[in-house]
């Protein structure tokens, strides 16, 4: 029995439109726990906490980033973005509240604007956190809205053009954190090149195991 004209043809959209909506519900899933883990450290972490928890939310929203930036292109269905609505007011800087002073001292990193171009710039990690905040929520206001293309293209458009740097530079920067407390250790730049000095920086220290290595 012969197949209709145009069913095979039908049946591969509806498989891609499938597809593209649980990709998006993937992305969705992964930028809200984002947000809201955001949220839990400012309101909630220490500065100690705040580093490790921070460290774990922006590698999986690297992750995530990177997982859009290799998928085909989604393109947008209308020239123009449609308006999505008025920025939330609970994207703040995510720094914790209860140690400002701590978290200023860790805050500022220097990091290269373009790798192939190298051009040294400061930046601070709440800023670049809350960046990153404000476009991820873009997207999500789109997909709440039903409107899965426009999150898609917004996500991934913006995670090429902003939130994937800033994404890579803020977990440098926290990674460099986390290895200077594990190795104990940190170049003294008024000694000759090679000479190590030991120097725990200040504010965090590396969360405990819950058994010994065996």
């Amino acid at each position: 029995m012969s197949r209709l004209p145009g069913l095979a043809a039908l049946e591969a959209l509806i498989a891609v439109e499938t597809e593209t909506v649980r990709f998006a519900d993937d992305i969705a899933a992964s930028v809200r726990s984002f947000l809201d883990g955001l949220r839990v450290v400012a309101a909630e972490a220490t500065g100690g906490q705040a580093v490790s928890l921070l460290l774990l939310q922006i590698s999986q929203i690297a992750l995530t980033g990177a997982r859009l930036g290799v998928h085909r292109d989604f393109a947008p269905r209308e020239e123009y973005q449609p308006d999505d609505g008025p920025d939330p007011d609970d994207i703040d800087e995510p720094a914790p509240a209860d140690s400002p002073g701590c978290w200023a001292r860790l805050d500022t990193y220097s990091a290269l604007f373009e790798p192939y171009q190298p051009e040294v710039i400061e930046g601070l990690i709440s800023d670049d956190l809350t960046s990153i905040a404000a476009d991820l929520a873009v997207g999500v206001r789109h997909y709440e809205a039903g409107d899965v293309e426009e999150a898609l293209w917004w996500w991934q458009f913006s995670y090429v053009s902003s939130w994937g740097g800033l994404a890579g530079s803020t977990m440098n920067a926290l990674l460099s954190v986390v290895a200077h407390d594990r190795l104990d250790v940190d170049l003294d730049t008024t000694q000759e090149p090679g000479a190590w000095s030991r120097r725990r920086p200040p504010c965090w220290t590396a969360p405990k195991t819950a058994s010994p290595r065996p």
